[in-house]
């Protein structure tokens, strides 16, 4: 079992250091939240992080992900200096997005320079073997986006029994089916055109028709929609399969406001 403790259930989203999001962050953590995975896209850089904990008294904050070709080793490894010695224990440092025709060996010599952190304190996103195996070998564990429950079981297989295995889940809290895929299909269409998860959605058996199409059954597989209790357990059959924590990663169609009563409206099934 990991030595990472960040509870079974966390949450996935993108926060800045405006005051909307740092009451964002609040309401998270009032309602029971253990953590919060930071996207990497919206963050505006590595202060952000520094305030969210600062704006908060117990959450865990990771960035997921940091682009290790934008933020360099010794800025991750002083912030990170910086929040531990002041906040001990809330800020994990989540890195990945090694562009290029190596990027395997690009977070290799980046994790290389980054011992200032220790290897139970940084995960890395990762979804294929080789990715998963280096987060194995080099960090406290995986944090994959976009996988089936089956998919998280072979994960596991790859990292042991002892490393992280945090699974980034879509949820959608819509009953009625068409529409709750239909939020969901626009999201994860976008990732169909990237190669790295394209990759992903074949290894997961997925056909190229399917990653066209996103038939029924690939946006269930990937997304979790239904009502709080259903939602709960699909997100089990994570954790059945392996995972150590899921992080919920909520759309609702509308880009922009942070969804806090979702949050609200899924707290009682899944942290009960």
């Amino acid at each position: 079992m990991t030595n990472l403790a960040l509870g079974p259930i966390g949450i996935s989203t993108g926060l800045t250091s405006t005051p909307d999001s740092l009451a964002a962050a609040a309401a998270a953590e009032e309602l029971g939240y253990s953590a919060i995975w930071l996207a990497g896209g919206p963050l505006p850089g590595l202060q952000t992080i520094v305030d969210l904990v600062k704006a908060t008294s117990s959450i865990q904050f990771i960035p997921g992900i940091l682009a290790v070709d934008k933020y360099s080793a010794d800025e991750v490894a002083g912030v990170y200096a910086s929040v531990e010695a002041a906040h001990p224990g809330r800020f994990t440092v989540g890195l990945g997005g090694a562009h290029g025709a190596k990027p395997i060996a690009t977070l290799t010599d980046y994790l290389d320079r980054l011992d200032a952190v220790p290897v139970g304190r940084r995960v890395l996103a990762a979804l294929g073997p080789r990715m998963l195996e280096l987060a194995r070998d080099r960090s406290e564990g995986a944090y994959p986006f976009l996988i089936s429950p089956e998919y998280t079981a072979e994960a596991r297989k790859t990292l042991g029994p002892d490393k992280l295995l945090a699974v980034n889940h879509l949820v959608v809290v819509e009953a009625d089916a068409p529409t709750a895929r239909g939020i969901a299909r626009d999201t994860i269409s976008f990732f169909t055109k990237i190669p790295g998860y394209a990759a992903s959605f074949k290894r997961q058996g997925f056909s190229p028709a399917d990653l066209a199409e996103l038939p029924d059954r690939m946006v269930d597989a990937l997304a979790a929609w239904g009502t709080p209790d259903q939602i709960g357990e699909k997100l089990r059959s994570h954790h059945e399969a392996g995972a150590d924590h899921v992080a919920i990663n909520v759309i609702t169609g509308v880009t922009g406001p942070q969804p806090i009563d979702q949050w609200r409206a899924l707290a009682p099934a899944l942290l009960s």
